[in-house]
């Protein structure tokens, strides 16, 4: 399995303005092709007198399909360049739309794609990013007198606890992103009484 790669901490929207026109570039998290289409579609309603809508996605854990378009600007100076930038910051599961109102003065191809790619970018470092990490997902079952130390500890050493149910015992559901060094820190705080059995992965934002 590929390293996963980062996302966006928020959605959001950054504008800039080049030789009178303005790009607005709208960044929006996505879990696949239909979300990012209907964000795609979205913008184009709200800005149907713009110039131009120009769009680029990530999406996958890895980033494995990605699309874009240069809707009218000509070929490989918007969609390419705004593609580029989710490239090389590294970004999955995310739509950049720059909306373009055309203010007069023709940019030149290198001027587009400076603007475009400009404009994704700043985006992306007005909104920041978050790194996927793969955990390992346990379940704890803990003796009602001891629960609340370990959900404390737990916390404390930095394993982040999803869920915590009560029955004959306390059922502590806690990640953790290097299985081998849990275990070992889990029979340190238990004296071994406590067995961490895996039941799954899920992705963690850091």
């Amino acid at each position: 399995m590929p390293d996963p790669l980062l996302v966006i901490a928020r959605d959001g929207e950054h504008e800039i303005e080049i030789q009178r026109s303005r790009f607005l570039c709208r960044l929006v998290r996505v879990p696949d092709t239909e979300a990012a289409a209907a964000v795609i579609a979205d913008v184009r309603r709200e800005h149907w007198s713009a110039t131009h809508n120009c769009t680029a996605f990530r999406v996958g854990r890895a980033g494995e399909v990605q699309r874009s378009s240069d809707d009218g600007e000509p070929a490989g100076t918007a969609g390419v360049p705004m593609l580029e930038v989710l490239l090389r910051r590294e970004l999955t599961d995310v739509v950049a739309v720059v909306t373009r109102y055309f203010g007069g003065v023709k940019l030149g191809a290198g001027g587009l794609v400076r603007a475009y790619g400009r404009a994704v970018s700043e985006t992306v470092d007005v909104v920041g990013v978050l790194r996927r990490v793969r955990h390992t997902r346990f379940l704890l079952a803990v003796p009602h007198a001891d629960a609340g130390r370990l959900e404390n500890a737990l916390r404390a050493a930095g394993y982040p606890v999803a869920d915590v149910a009560y029955g004959r015992d306390v059922e502590i559901t806690a990640t953790a992103a290097e299985p081998e060094g849990f275990h070992a820190w889990l029979a340190a705080q238990t004296g071994g009484s406590v067995e961490a059995v895996e039941v799954g992965e899920v992705d963690v934002e850091v």
